[in-house]
C-alpha cells in the first residue's frame, strides 16, 4: 500500500534529515534466460535501484553550547554531516527499508541513507 499525495509541484518536497528521495528504475521484465517475470515478483527483490531525485540536509550535529562564554553571541544552528548522495545518482538499495510513495501517477520511495547499498555517479548523465 502506497500513500497518494495530492501536491503538484515536487519542488515543494523537503526531505528531513538523512531521507532520500527516490524514483524507481523500471526493472528488466526479462530473466538473462528469456523468461518474463510478473510484476508482482519484480517489486518483491530484496535489492533494487533508482534515480535520487531529492536528498535531505544530513545527520544532525548537536549544537556546542558555550554558556560559559557570555560576550559570544548565542546560536542555535543546526549543524549536518553531509550525505554521500546526490541528485541523479543512481542507487541499489534494499527495497524493505523504504516507504513508498504515489505522486502524479509515479511511484517514489522514500529512503534513510543507510538503505542504500552503492551509488552509480555518472557526471555525463543529463548532457
Amino acid at each position: 500500500m502506497s500513500l497518494i499525495i495530492e501536491e503538484k509541484d515536487l519542488e515543494k518536497f523537503i526531505m528531513v534529515g538523512d531521507r532520500v528521495l527516490v524514483k524507481p528504475k523500471n526493472p528488466s521484465g526479462k530473466t538473462k534466460s528469456g523468461l518474463y517475470l510478473p510484476p508482482s515478483v519484480q517489486e518483491n527483490e530484496k535489492v533494487q535501484s533508482g534515480y535520487i531525485v531529492k536528498v535531505g540536509p544530513g545527520y544532525p550535529i548537536p549544537a556546542v553550547s558555550e554558556e560559559d562564554e557570555a560576550w559570544k553571541e548565542k546560536k542555535d544552528d543546526v549543524k549536518y554531516v553531509p550525505l554521500q548522495t546526490h541528485i541523479g545518482d543512481l542507487a541499489v538499495y534494499l527495497n524493505k527499508s523504504g516507504h513508498e510513495i504515489e505522486f502524479n501517477n509515479e511511484k517514489y520511495i522514500i529512503l534513510p541513507h543507510s538503505a542504500i547499498l552503492m551509488i552509480i555517479r555518472d557526471e555525463n548523465l543529463f548532457e
